[in-house]
């Protein structure tokens, strides 16, 4: 008898479980992101790149690890156009700029800078479209590295920083 009222009971707390479980749809992710159901692709659209110093590969460093990113980390289907979500935009800024200066005038560190303007359209929540510019830099030592030795050694790590802030402004809704 009282085998029959344990599992009458497990029965019963089973079925809410389950009818529960259906009533809500939650998608977790191990990247942080939060996507609904419903959005399905993803498009994104090459940057060019409009600063006043162009360097002739950024543009399409940026736009393969801004795909990257979306691939390894959502389920989403990377499309040419008009996906459910979608990224468009430029690279505004790309500059270096002295930040301390020694004895005789001549920069100690240097900034390295690098802007994207990224327009983000969600037709299913709209709630989260955005039009915005993000910015990173990275400091080097003027007297150990030149500029081209510090564009080769920061620019990944910039764009990097980039892709991160920019993917989860789109997809990590918290």
């Amino acid at each position: 008898m009282r085998i029959l009222r344990i599992n009458k009971v497990i029965l019963l707390i089973s079925s809410i479980a389950l009818i529960t479980n259906s009533c809500f749809t939650v998608k977790y992710s191990t990247s942080g992101a939060s996507i609904s159901p419903d959005v399905k692709t993803a498009s994104i659209a090459y940057f060019q790149n409009r600063a006043p110093i162009v360097r002739a590969t950024l543009g399409q460093q940026f736009t393969d690890l801004l795909r990257e990113k979306i691939q390894q980390n959502t389920n989403l289907t990377i499309i040419t156009d008009g996906g459910d979500t979608s990224f468009e935009g430029e690279i505004t800024d790309f500059s270096t700029s002295p930040q301390s200066l020694q004895s005789n005038d001549e920069a100690a560190k240097n900034r390295l800078t690098i802007t994207i303007h990224v327009k983000f359209s969600n037709s299913v929540e709209p709630k989260f479209n955005y039009d915005a510019s993000f910015s990173r830099y990275e400091d080097y030592d003027n007297s150990k590295f030149s500029l081209e030795e510090a564009e080769k050694n920061l620019v990944p790590t910039i764009l990097d920083n980039l892709v991160e802030e920019i993917f989860n402004k789109a997809y990590a809704n918290w």
